[in-house]
């Protein structure tokens, strides 16, 4: 099989280029792919199918071959690569490799290189190959979504924790003096609790390269910002200080996930910043644009570690720290909050300055109306 070997490898690009023109016009959810993303992993199947063929005349024993472990490896990496893209199924992945052996089996037959020993060796490679790309698109499916809504259930606690507290203190006040007060703040809490369960129930849903569901309308953003504010005072005993350069911030935005976002990088601060330091909330407003940054005092998140801290599957700690959740927890949110609204968010951390997380929202990057946020960084650790 040496001869269809060096006809696969001296013919990659071609291969691939017709492979690829073939799939823009079968598989839908390509044509929301870019070039770069239908090429991804391929090139290398083809590479290492010809390495087989050179190596292994009979088909015995080449599925313990390096080489093969490869192709399947390869393959798993394009399920998950998938699993990032909107509107793909496993049957699009499927149907993707089904593409691959026909232009594969048709380009070799063109250029009298096909066999029956050929044929035996694709069919196996490529079925096995749709069982291990087919497998880890669901995995990541299936992680992306336990992620969200661990995300979710993780910040029902919150809410939750504050309304039983107002409910503890209700009993505790013979006077009647707080009553009202504590009432008050438990109907906020509970009710904060109700939207995030829709949010729960939303997330139960996802799809390929999608996260939560998100309502953008019109808003003042500082409006909510200044409510998480005095809410997080009355959760906290820490000192929480909120700056801000302008009397209104109007865009569009999901005002509910934004304040979401703020609270669990509020609450990150509570975990990882000095206790004797106040945590300061900054609300920049700019002409197209907002930013928001949240800053505390203490011990800096390790340089080896920021680049890993947003990584969606990836988990980062503090050092010298124990810790009860991950940072990936929060910042998951954080990242996919921030890129629906065409912004994004990053950290500064050292012993000097301390560390601030800024998120910069784009004001009016949506339209009103409800749409689920895409999913476009890379799942790891699947």
């Amino acid at each position: 099989m040496e001869k269809t070997a060096k006809i696969l490898r001296d013919n990659n690009a071609e291969i691939m280029k017709i492979w690829q023109n073939q799939v823009v016009q079968e598989v839908l959810a390509s044509k929301e792919s870019d070039s770069i993303a239908l090429y991804n992993q391929l090139p290398d199947l083809i590479n290492d199918i010809a390495r087989l063929m050179i190596r292994y005349d009979k088909m015995e024993g080449f599925n313990k071959d390096e080489k093969y472990i490869e192709i399947l490896k390869t393959s798993e990496e394009h399920g998950k690569q998938r699993s990032t893209k909107v509107y793909y199924t496993a049957e699009q992945i499927v149907h993707e490799y089904i593409i691959f052996h026909r232009t594969l089996s048709e380009f070799l037959i063109s250029h009298n290189g096909y066999s029956e020993k050929v044929s035996d060796l694709l069919k196996y490679v490529i079925e096995t190959s749709i069982l291990k790309s087919v497998g880890s698109f669901s995995r990541s499916i299936q992680d992306m979504q336990e992620k969200l809504i661990g995300t979710l259930a993780h910040d029902i606690r919150n809410p939750l924790a504050a309304a039983q507290l107002s409910l503890e203190m209700m009993k505790q006040d013979k006077t009647g003096e707080w009553t009202n007060k504590t009432r008050i703040a438990a109907q906020r809490s509970v009710k904060k609790a109700i939207n995030l369960i829709e949010g729960l129930m939303n997330g139960i849903t996802v799809k390929s390269g999608e996260g939560m569901l998100l309502t953008f309308e019109s808003s003042d953003l500082l409006k909510e910002m200044k409510f998480v504010h005095a809410e997080s005072k009355e959760v906290y005993t820490r000192e929480i200080n909120l700056e801000y350069n302008a009397k209104k911030i109007i865009g569009i935005f999901d005002k509910t996930a934004v304040k979401r976002l703020v609270d669990n990088l509020i609450g990150n601060a509570i975990k990882y910043g000095s206790i004797d330091k106040p945590i300061t909330i900054s609300i920049e407003d700019e002409e197209d644009a907002v930013a928001i940054k949240v800053h505390n005092w203490g011990n800096p998140i390790p340089l080896s570690k920021q680049e890993q801290i947003f990584k969606f599957m990836g988990s980062a700690k503090r050092d010298k720290k124990p810790v009860s959740a991950s940072w990936g927890m929060g910042l998951t949110l954080t990242q996919i909050v921030a890129e629906a609204h065409g912004g994004d968010i990053n950290l500064v951390s050292d012993e000097k300055t301390g560390t601030t997380f800024t998120v910069n929202l784009i004001k009016q990057f949506n339209e009103v109306g409800k749409r689920r946020a895409k999913l476009t960084f890379v799942l790891d650790n699947i």
